[in-house]
């Protein structure tokens, strides 16, 4: 998978992940939803960690450091459009 193919999973299983764990604050007894959520939080680990091995920290807290200098700040920011993929060729 490609930089952009990577982020876009992650998005998909990030969000996958939050809308399951607004579904079990109302339905904390669901054994099958739980299973989902840990399965979704497991390949979401597994992406985010691909992601950044390959192409940097996603947060300042998970990014790392070469000891030489704060990496952090050497490639566009999440928030930046630049390192976004695009969603819709109409809203450029």
């Amino acid at each position: 998978m490609n930089r952009d193919e990577l982020l876009k999973k992650l998005t998909i299983l990030d969000f996958m992940a939050t809308d399951l764990c607004l579904y079990l604050d109302t339905h904390p007894e669901d054994l099958e939803a739980i299973s989902q959520y840990n399965r979704i939080i497991a390949e979401a680990d597994e992406v985010r960690c691909k992601y950044e091995n390959c192409y940097g920290g996603l947060c300042s807290y998970r990014s790392g450091s070469s000891g030489r200098c704060w990496n952090w700040i050497e490639d566009p920011w999440p928030w930046c459009e630049e390192f976004n993929f695009k969603i819709c060729e109409r809203w450029n």
